[in-house]
């Protein structure tokens, strides 16, 4: 299996400005990036010392709903997610989605913004370290709030 059925977005993006307000945290940059494919603006928090990003730079971007790179078993509301954490692929040393990526955060969905005709803004938090994702709906359908999340890049 590919990991494919766990991606519930991804995309390429250009950053177009960092720290536009101004710099707020000493190891914290703010992005604003825009995507090559789907028309997308990103407003992202990285920890600028893991990973650095300068006015320019092209990255791969993917939120996924596992690491697995087995596709997970569909749930009913009722169901309870079957899931494994990193940790347990880790343990077992089995390949994850994040080994084809350079910076990984986990996070959950805290917000779904429906903004003006077909736009709409997703909002996850990554233990505060916030991701905006705004464009339109069709690209952000199988985000769903309350979900927890993977965010994946790699330039």
């Amino acid at each position: 299996m590919s990991g494919k059925e766990n991606v519930l977005f991804s995309d390429v993006f250009d950053v177009k400005d960092v720290d536009r307000d101004g710099k707020k945290f000493d190891r914290v940059s703010r992005i604003n990036a825009r995507s090559e494919n789907y028309d997308m603006e990103m407003t992202l928090d990285v920890n600028s010392e893991l990973y650095p990003m300068e006015i320019g730079d092209k990255f791969a971007f993917a939120l996924a709903s596992s690491l697995s790179l087995e596709k997970q078993a569909a749930t009913g509301d009722d169901a309870e997610k079957t899931e494994e954490s990193w940790r347990d692929l880790s343990r077992r040393n089995e390949p994850t989605l994040a080994d084809s990526y350079e910076y990984v955060m986990h996070g959950r969905v805290f917000k779904y913004d429906e903004g003006n005709g077909t736009r709409v803004a997703v909002y996850v938090s990554f233990g505060g370290l916030l991701l905006c994702l705004e464009g339109d709906y069709r690209h952000l359908q199988k985000v769903m709030i309350g979900e927890t999340v993977y965010l994946l890049m790699r330039k």
